[in-house]
């Protein structure tokens, strides 16, 4: 079996510095240090230009260097995507190009002739037709999309390469969700019980794409980190970047995917909802949100490219601000207000913005946050939170329960517990307090397990 896993690493354009540091030493320096050291490591990752900037201002340049080390000597692959993780569907393809074309000069910037143009990551795995199209006119050859965009009137094959209908051999990679889920909630040292999961899945010649988030490890969940190295060290896998795949599997099929995000639930699919977590219809906030971003959108664009409103749009189209008015679960009237903030500023500091605009983008930013205080007040947000709980045991129900041994829950136990002493060792006391957190769950789980 070829395993092809992906990572996605991102923080917004308005992340504080002590948030930076943190996540970088917590999760990107020991991750991508660690894997210098795994010679058969193979892997696919995005970092947004965004990052790259926030690396290099706040000590992580190391972290640069060391992607850039893996990319030359063929560990990683490097992909493209829009640099500051706009939430691409939902904007006028000029802006799609744009933030795509930003992005590909920071990775020139900070990887040099190393990263070569190949597959693309839209931000959130957002999928559109109209994101494909701008990607493989832009000279990408593939993206990465979740299982749910596969048409629901054709069965997947594991061994087939899928071309998107009318993009002339531009491929669609459809994350597996169980298996990304099942990484993401594993433990330190479950290596045998991931393998117990595939099962005769190993021996076959197919391939697999799972897709996640590179904070969880370490970041998230404390030593993680180390069950992704033995997963690259795994003999019975054979770890591959997207890319290789083409190489392996020649049998192509040509399909029309569906819109879709790698947090959309089959609930919001069958209720046409692909979008749901950044764009619900019956989320009054979000609504808001996006009359805001279309005001600024409109009034830039009748400001010329070099602008100073120009740098300030592209980077207040960041998704962050969305995803947090969801409420499902996710809430933040921080992220909610900052991102409200910056686009109101935008067609405040155009030239090109008429007084009734301005008196628009002004209201607008009320409504928002007076909205969203109200929901905070009134209860609103967890009654939202409540009805989230349906689509989340969904998703758990979803996902195959793996059968951990008393020897495997111990050997967890005991190399997370080194990872806590040399925290604190380090004084990471932070660190040192989840990973406690986490020895505590394990022990509460083979208790119940038992």
């Amino acid at each position: 079996m070829y395993w092809a896993n992906f990572l996605h690493i991102y923080q917004p354009p308005t992340q504080k510095e002590v948030w930076v540091r943190r996540i970088t030493e917590e999760s990107y320096r020991k991750v991508f240090l660690g894997l210098l050291g795994i010679p058969e490591a193979r892997l696919t990752l995005n970092i947004n230009g965004v990052l790259c900037e926030l690396l290099e201002k706040y000590g992580g340049t190391d972290v640069i260097d060391a992607i850039r080390e893996l990319v030359r000597r063929g560990n990683i692959e490097l992909t493209g995507s829009a640099k500051y993780h706009a939430f691409l569907p939902l904007l006028p393809e000029k802006e799609i190009e744009r933030q795509i074309l930003l992005n590909e000069e920071s990775l020139r910037h900070y990887f040099g002739d190393v990263w070569k143009k190949r597959g693309f990551f839209s931000p959130e795995m957002a999928y559109s037709k109209k994101v494909a199209a701008v990607a493989q006119r832009l000279g990408y050859e593939w993206i990465i999309v979740d299982e749910l965009a596969f048409p629901p009137d054709r069965k997947q094959s594991p061994e087939t390469i899928y071309q998107i209908d009318g993009l002339d051999g531009f491929s669609a990679f459809f994350r597996e969700r169980n298996l990304s889920y099942i990484i993401l909630s594993a433990q330190v040292g479950t290596v045998p019980t991931i393998l117990r999961y595939l099962g005769p899945r190993l021996d076959r010649n197919e391939y697999v794409v799972t897709a996640m988030d590179g904070e969880t490890f370490g970041h998230h969940r404390p030593g993680l980190e180390m069950l992704l190295f033995d997963l690259m060290r795994e003999q019975k896998i054979t770890s591959v970047q997207i890319s290789d795949l083409f190489d392996t599997f020649p049998q192509r099929k040509t399909i029309e995917p569906v819109n879709s995000t790698w947090a959309v639930t089959k609930k919001n699919m069958e209720d046409h909802l692909p979008y749901a977590r950044w764009n619900d219809p019956e989320n009054v906030i979000q609504q808001k949100q996006w009359q805001l971003t279309d005001l600024a959108v409109a009034v830039v664009g009748r400001a010329e490219p070099k602008s100073g409103v120009r740098k300030l749009l592209d980077e207040a189209l960041h998704s962050d601000q969305y995803w947090w008015s969801s409420a499902r679960p996710w809430w933040s009237l921080e992220m909610i207000e900052r991102g409200a903030v910056e686009l109101k500023n935008v067609v405040l500091a155009s030239a090109q913005a008429t007084d009734e605009e301005k008196k628009t983008a002004e209201a607008l930013y009320r409504d928002i946050v007076f909205i969203a205080f109200d929901w905070q007040r009134s209860g609103r947000v967890d009654e939202i939170s409540r009805k989230e709980d349906e689509e989340i045991r969904e998703r758990l129900e979803e996902k195959e329960q793996l059968f951990i041994t008393t020897e495997e829950y111990l050997s967890m136990i005991t190399t997370l517990e080194e990872q806590m002493h040399l925290a604190a060792k380090n004084e990471e006391y932070h660190r040192a307090a989840m990973i406690k957190d986490r020895i505590r769950e394990l022990r509460e789980d083979m208790k119940k397990n038992a």
